[in-house]
């Protein structure tokens, strides 16, 4: 996703090199995307930024390969930063086994960027620049929005938007489940469920960035807001928003984002 956005965005090919340990999947990126594929060493001994993307029991032989590659560059080189993709990882944990001062930049991005419309959050470490902030920014913003929070709410953040996607497509199969049985086709209904929520957060998103007004002059640009414009007193929505809240749907959300963070902070890898 993230070698597509950044092709997409203008990027020259020439300019990224990935390092892949599964050979087919090296040559699926090489044939894909026509970028430069080498051993890791090679890899990152030039690279200006790294990006690990991992899985969390990988990271620390990865790191530790990053670490004799980076010793080995030229003292002149442009200075490198470390940017990683891996839940869980602090930034505290590969400062701790990189040269020091190495500036560490952790983000969560998102499924959507695989088709332009993903959120990533970012969090830098304790050497890393504001300057150097802003370019992995750039980076990411490729492939869908950038925004900057705390490393300490990664953890919030993969529960939210890392993990929200699926959130929304469970409810979309449960939409689509009803909707057939209340006697549409499954073409028909996936149709009807899919764009009604196309539209709806298109909704909110153009209130959003336009800071558009309700009949009321207040800015109308909260979800809350949106619910209650299109709920008619006693009609319809309203009779089917009391069936959700009966059957707890916020608790229930409240819990899911709740035991995705947990479960976020149980994969974590600290300094320690």
């Amino acid at each position: 996703a993230l070698l597509a956005g950044l092709i997409r965005a203008g990027r020259p090919a020439r300019e990224l090199v990935v390092s892949e340990k599964v050979p087919e999947r090296a040559d699926y990126l090489a044939q894909t995307y026509a970028v430069r594929v080498a051993p890791m060493a090679e890899a990152v001994e030039n690279a200006a930024f790294v990006i690990v993307a991992v899985k969390p029991a990988d990271a620390e032989s990865v790191v530790v390969a990053i670490a004799t590659a980076a010793s080995r560059a030229e003292s002149d080189a442009v200075e490198q930063v470390l940017v990683s993709v891996v839940a869980g990882v602090t930034a505290a944990f590969y400062e701790a086994h990189l040269p020091a001062g190495y500036p560490v930049i952790r983000v969560m991005p998102n499924a959507p960027a695989l088709v332009g419309a993903g959120i990533t959050a970012l969090a830098r470490g304790r050497f890393a620049t504001s300057a150097q902030l802003s370019e992995a920014a750039e980076l990411f913003s490729g492939v869908g929005g950038v925004l900057t929070v705390a490393e300490a709410q990664i953890d919030a953040v993969t529960a939210v938007s890392g993990s929200g996607p699926a959130y929304f497509f469970l409810f979309l199969e449960a939409l689509i489940d009803a909707a057939v049985a209340s006697g549409l086709s499954r073409a028909v209904a996936t149709e009807l469920a899919v764009q009604t929520m196309a539209g709806s957060v298109a909704m909110l998103l153009e209130r959003t960035e336009s800071g558009g007004a309700s009949a009321t002059g207040r800015p109308d640009t909260t979800a809350a807001e949106l619910r209650a414009m299109v709920t008619s007193p006693g009609g319809t929505t309203a009779a089917g928003l009391r069936e959700l809240e009966r059957g707890g749907v916020r608790a229930a959300v409240a819990a899911a984002v709740d035991a995705a963070k947990t479960r976020s902070e149980q994969l974590g890898i600290t300094s320690e």
